[in-house]
């Protein structure tokens, strides 16, 4: 009888260092990928400036045109509008 008492007790602390050791490694974890996602954030690229509204935006996310950036295609449209009506003035 005293020899499984002892022997519960053990499988008690082991099995409560074992929970404590996976929540450790489980913290450590989601604080890795939290820190990953940061870092991701901030690696945005080469920055451009759009031609009509002078906002920098990713190189990836800018349109191009006659070697102008644009931040969308509804500030392209302008800008080009613009130009052509001012070839079109005499």
């Amino acid at each position: 009888m005293n020899l499984l008492i002892i022997r519960l007790i053990i499988f008690a602390v082991v099995f409560y260092a074992g929970l404590k050791l996976y929540g450790i490694y489980r913290q450590r974890k989601f604080e890795h990928e939290e820190q990953n996602k940061q870092v991701n954030r901030h690696e945005g690229g080469k920055m451009v400036r759009c031609r009509w509204c002078e906002v920098h935006v990713p190189e990836e996310e800018a349109l191009r045109e006659h070697a102008q950036w644009f931040c969308s295609s509804a500030h392209r449209d302008r800008f080009l509008q613009e130009q052509q009506d001012k070839d079109d003035a005499p």
